[in-house]
């Protein structure tokens, strides 16, 4: 996946993507959490895209992220909006979905509102909601990063995301280097983004979803209720795996991908 070169542009309608991978399919990525609003590139698409060995050969893979400048109050609906158009204008009118984080949040509005651009789903540690906990920190992440302590903010996040062991420590390091690359100097676009999932819940809609839908992280995800969201969706398939959380899919990127691949090329 790595040799493979990247092409990089905008959407008609402003959405940053990178795209790998030269299949007759259509593959949309929905990225987690960004607070740079640009096309993924460097070390950010390398461990975007590792879980996808393989499949490039099947799809042409859209690595797409949220548009720059995001006004105040934008939800994930319009999010969710702003990547049909996409898919509708420039894509065929169809693709496969994959969801990660926050953007299997916005995923879920996706395929509630737009079932007939989607033709299988995978939500990838994400939940129809955040727990307690996770708004929270993310709550204290915006502050931070509002504040310009961009190198507190990721370390912070690191915490959640790694929670057990040496690795935490570690990674909770690692983050705290990659502060100023994550998050730059005006975060607005991720305190938006933060704000619209801290009013995320799509517990009484996600049995609206009609593609058939793989649900796939961690047992113990600090962010989000995995199984729970699971039993809300009608045609589903859950894989967890257990003593892990929302690291899953850097923990397990082989098995993650093998699991996707299957349900995808099934």
């Amino acid at each position: 996946m790595a040799k493979r070169r990247a092409i990089t542009g905008y959407s008609g309608n402003g959405l940053p993507y990178a795209c790998i991978g030269n299949g007759a399919r259509n593959l949309v990525i929905f990225g987690g959490l960004e607070f740079r609003h640009k096309p993924p590139s460097g070390i950010m698409l390398r461990m975007s895209t590792g879980y996808l060995r393989g499949l490039a050969n099947s799809y042409k893979i859209y690595i797409v992220n949220r548009k720059p400048g995001l006004p105040p109050g934008y939800s994930l609906s319009d999010m969710s909006d702003d990547y049909a158009a996409m898919i509708k204008n420039e894509l065929g009118g169809v693709a496969d979905i994959i969801g990660v984080s926050t953007g299997g949040a916005i995923a879920q509005h996706f395929a509630v509102d737009h079932p007939d651009l989607v033709r299988r789903l995978v939500l990838a540690m994400t939940g129809f909601r955040l727990t307690e906990e996770g708004k929270e920190l993310q709550v204290k992440v915006a502050d931070l990063a509002r504040k310009g302590n961009r190198r507190a903010a990721c370390a912070l996040l690191g915490t959640a995301i790694m929670r057990k062991g040496i690795a935490k420590h570690v990674f909770k390091w690692f983050m705290w280097l990659l502060g100023p690359l994550i998050i730059p100097t005006d975060p607005s676009d991720g305190i938006v983004e933060i704000e619209a999932e801290d009013r995320h819940d799509l517990s009484d809609r996600l049995d609206r979803i009609k593609a058939a839908t793989l649900v796939i992280g961690g047992e113990e995800d600090f962010f989000y209720p995995v199984r729970e969201t699971a039993r809300k969706i009608p045609n589903v398939r859950l894989v967890l795996y257990p003593n892990l959380g929302h690291n899953a899919m850097f923990a397990r990127s082989r098995q993650f991908g093998e699991e996707i691949r299957a349900f995808l090329l099934s």
